[in-house]
């Protein structure tokens, strides 16, 4: 549904949420939900992507200026390189001239959902410029539209919805295709209590998340009693966090420590060596458990470990590879707009 603004502002700029997937993750593959149906439970954090769009000024005698990474100018939608931007100017039409630019709070190809991020980012930024409001459900499938439809990307559909929705959430994906928002609401600040032992280690790897989820698309069938572990432990991880027990944190880290398991045994590249004995480390170090971020290949891990111990693995992997995050409760949204 679009709630059409009369008022209709010249410049924009919106910031949307990066997520942390807990368990689930794989799922959410078209190949294996449309089949068997998917979960997965996530929960967006306080690290952003920026997106501006702005009326361009004619002077410069191009339709389009995009900043990102790098700088380009196209005279049309289809001399447009970065493709997300290029199809989500296709999907929601605005007329040129226009200078786009984004930003972001982490390193790319990081297993934080970032490319996703982008594309609903700047999807809202470009019906925030037209004068519409869109709800959160209309920007999850139109940015799925954009990265698995029309890009054909061998990606899963729980990155866009964490960042369209923001919070902690049971996503479901129904063999429809339908997708069912289950958000959980923790009682005595668990939710605080998560992130507060808890933290990122970066791993210095960036990855492309499309070759691994291209090599685990091929290999569903063979795996499909994995992926229902996975599916189980969605299950077993909302009861976990809506009946917590006192040793709730160790459950949970072995949760984690368990669904990670599993999911290196979906295809190899998803850990190595190095990253393996790098988890093992942090849990001699006091760690629960954990697992990597997203498809896997390096960017960050995240682990839960005692708050009283981060110190000790900050002292270990410096604090340029340290990161602790908390929980974000609002999804993409608008930050300025100019008239």
């Amino acid at each position: 549904m679009i709630i059409q603004n009369k008022r209709v502002p010249r410049a924009v700029t919106t910031i949307t949420p990066q997520r942390i997937s807990f368990v689930g993750g794989g799922t959410d593959l078209p190949s294996f939900y449309k089949k068997y149906g998917g979960g997965v439970i996530s929960s967006a954090i306080n690290q952003y992507v920026y997106v501006t769009v702005k009326q361009h000024s004619p002077l410069f005698e191009e339709a389009y200026r995009l900043s990102y990474s790098k700088t380009e100018h196209a005279h049309t939608i289809d001399a447009i390189e970065n493709s997300i931007a290029r199809e989500c100017l296709r999907l929601v039409k605005v007329d040129p001239p226009l200078y786009i630019a984004t930003a972001a709070d982490l390193p790319a190809s990081s297993g934080l959902g970032s490319s996703s991020s982008f594309a609903v980012g700047l999807l809202n930024a470009l019906h925030f410029l037209k004068g519409e409001r869109v709800s959160p459900a209309q920007l999850a499938e139109e940015a799925c539209e954009v990265e698995i439809n029309i890009l054909g990307n061998p990606i899963g559909k729980q990155d866009q919805y964490a960042a369209a929705f923001g919070g902690l959430n049971h996503i479901v994906f129904k063999e429809s295709g339908r997708v069912e928002i289950d958000h959980l609401v923790l009682q005595n600040n668990l939710i605080e209590e998560i992130f507060e032992n808890s933290l990122l280690i970066w791993t210095g790897i960036q990855r492309n998340a499309s070759s691994i989820l291209a090599k685990q698309n091929k290999n569903v069938e063979k795996k499909h009693a994995s992926y229902k572990l996975l599916i189980n432990d969605n299950k077993n991880c909302k009861e976990l966090m809506l009946n917590p027990p006192s040793d709730f944190l160790s459950q949970f880290g072995s949760l984690l420590e368990k669904t990670w398991q599993t999911k290196k045994s979906l295809e190899g590249s998803i850990s190595s060596k190095v990253m393996d004995e790098m988890h093992e480390q942090v849990k001699s170090l006091g760690g629960y458990g954990g697992k990597l971020s997203g498809a896997g290949g390096g960017g960050f891990f995240y682990e839960v470990v005692p708050k009283e111990n981060h110190v000790a693995l900050m002292q270990l992997y410096g604090k340029n590879r340290f990161l602790k995050v908390s929980y974000e409760p609002l999804g993409s949204r608008l930050l300025s707009e100019i008239f």
